[in-house]
């Protein structure tokens, strides 16, 4: 139950943007009612309005935003283990293939489990999500590439925040490969099952935004296009896998749709920066990854910075490319891999990782908004992307509780 309630601490890492690094407050205090912030500020400046409020005193400890993970893929069937080892004992990508590894084997997997089976495979990886301090979760779509299985998949991430305290925001992601059924038959699968799924899905009432994968290996900008138009025509926003392995233009067609969020973006250029900048599309940097597939071209950080595009940081939890579920080890991995600074990390995983979902209600701890928090074993918010392998969360509190 959520009752009326001042949280004290030595510091609060707001995250509101303002000349404080980090926004940050000394000695100060925080009033909580009814799951909403009422006020944070100075102790010494606390309202006399709130004087006969419980009072919860966190001393040397941090406040900060709960994080968000802004994309994810933690609802899928099976792992890929077994092909992970076959890699590391020498396998080429071929012969994992013809092993029935990659995506195929997901796809396979995903589209066996029922329901409830894939509901209980992810809430383990939710659960590490929230030991973290996380309070919010994009989850996608994407690994039934059919009818039935995508919907599948939709509804058992809608179940995730009926069974663990979280906030889930779904994606449809159909457009993220072809599956052998379709083998270079992409247009098909398109107009056949991507689009008619889609519908299907919003109708359902299972869909936040719409995502696809941008690349040579998945769908060309044309065919993105064709989802897009649905998505606009359906009146929901879009986010887009793109230039992670080459530059086919893809953040620029998503900004044009004033897309949410551009995301991998390592081989994006000044172009689609600006594109970006202008639309007002976040860039979400999966260091995840990068580190698993041992990239080496970095993303534009520097560009990102200039034209003033916000940077978020997700997992990416996935069986493949990221079987990550650590939001603190991805703060960390944005600082060492991509050299953001510790207060753009926390950035990325509280304000920026919000804008990224389309959220004005929390992602920041300003009055008005939820009251989503976190409260660390810390002094300051730099040592949560310091740290490696160390979780420092001394409580979660999500919605007031």
């Amino acid at each position: 139950m959520t009752k009326k309630v001042v949280f004290r601490a030595d510091r609060i890492a707001t995250m509101v943007e303002s000349d404080a690094p980090y926004g940050l407050i000394e000695n100060a205090a925080i009033a909580l009612d009814a799951g909403t912030i009422e006020w944070v500020g100075k102790q010494r400046d606390l309202p006399a309005r709130f004087a006969d409020w419980e009072v919860d005193d966190f001393g040397g400890r941090l406040i900060t935003p709960a994080l968000i993970d802004a994309h994810t893929h933690v609802v899928f069937g099976g792992n890929r283990a077994a092909e992970f080892e076959m890699r590391l004992n020498g396998a080429t990508y071929e012969e994992v293939a013809r092993a029935g590894g990659g995506i195929v084997s997901t796809v396979s997997a995903t589209r066996e489990a029922s329901e409830n089976e894939l509901l209980d495979s992810a809430l383990p990886r939710v659960d590490a999500l929230l030991a973290e301090g996380v309070s919010c979760i994009e989850v996608k779509s994407g690994y039934g590439l059919d009818v039935e299985t995508e919907l599948r998949m939709l509804r058992s991430a809608r179940r995730i925040q009926q069974h663990r305290p979280v906030r889930i925001k779904t994606s449809f992601l159909g457009a993220h490969a072809v599956p052998p059924e379709f083998k270079d038959r992409a247009d098909a699968y398109i107009d056949e099952i991507c689009i008619p799924t889609l519908r299907a899905a919003h109708a359902e009432g299972l869909v936040d935004a719409v995502d696809g994968f941008c690349e040579g290996i998945a769908f060309n900008t044309a065919q993105i296009a064709r989802v897009f138009d649905v998505a606009r025509e359906l009146r929901l926003p879009v986010k887009l896998h793109a230039e992670q392995l080459s530059n086919l233009g893809g953040a620029k067609l998503a900004a044009s749709y004033g897309a949410l969020s551009a995301d991998h973006i390592e081989y994006l250029d000044a172009e689609g920066v600006a594109a970006m900048s202008n639309a007002g599309t976040i860039a979400v940097l999966l260091p995840g990854a990068f580190y698993t597939l041992h990239e080496t071209q970095m993303p534009p950080v520097e560009l990102l910075r200039e034209q003033n595009v916000p940077i978020a940081l997700a997992t990416d939890c996935n069986p493949g490319s990221s079987p990550l579920t650590s939001l603190l080890l991805t703060m960390n991995m944005g600082c060492t891999l991509f050299r953001l600074t510790p207060e753009e990390a926390l950035a990325g995983a509280t304000r920026n990782a919000a804008k990224a979902l389309g959220l004005n209600d929390t992602g920041v701890a300003a009055a008005g908004l939820r009251a989503d928090l976190a409260v660390w074993d810390v002094a300051h918010p730099a040592e949560l992307s310091y740290r490696i392998g160390f979780n420092p969360l001394h409580k979660r509190i999500f919605g007031g509780i």
